[in-house]
């Protein structure tokens, strides 16, 4: 069984609420703690096997490919996970946009809002990145309105030409 599945297995774990809080705390702040390492060595990323870079964020190879499954579409190059073993050499090089992008996605306001990311982005790139997000999440309706003028360019309204019938 892969590492990602023995994870998988575990967050999907059956537990009562409590329990599955007291679980989700405790990976929450664990991955808390990876975050700020990450954003605090900036340029400097970590390159190592996988069961190496895992004990320096204080992980076991398992949670760590949770935390994997959490940053992988944030990496230059992303990892097949169901293939990493803990010899598996890892390179996290990390795009800072898209990590906080991503971090807007899951809503993980403890993420996005680490005074680490000072030193990382600007405010402004921050803003702009917020508002692009913003922007991707607004939906967009094909739907053509009845009083709407009609697309064929007639110039009347639709419902008194093509929505007529309809």
């Amino acid at each position: 069984m892969s590492l990602f599945s023995q994870w998988t297995g575990i967050a999907e774990m059956d537990r009562t609420p409590e329990e599955n809080n007291a679980f989700w705390k405790e990976y929450f702040d664990i991955e808390t703690l990876a975050y700020k390492k990450i954003l605090a060595r900036k340029e400097d990323f970590y390159e190592d096997k996988l069961n190496a870079v895992a004990q320096e964020f204080e992980m076991t190879p398992v949670v760590f490919m949770g935390f994997m499954d959490g940053i992988n579409s944030s990496l230059e190059s992303e990892y097949n996970l169901d293939k990493m073993k803990e010899g598996s050499k890892v390179l996290l090089k990390v795009d800072f946009d898209k990590l906080y992008y991503n971090m807007l996605e899951a809503k993980a306001k403890w993420l996005y809002t680490l005074d680490e990311w000072d030193d990382i982005l600007t405010d402004e790139q921050r803003r702009d990145i917020r508002e692009r997000w913003r922007t991707d999440k607004q939906a967009v309706s094909n739907k053509i309105g009845r009083n709407s003028p009609c697309p064929c360019g007639s110039g009347k309204k639709y419902k008194k030409c093509c929505g007529m019938n309809k």
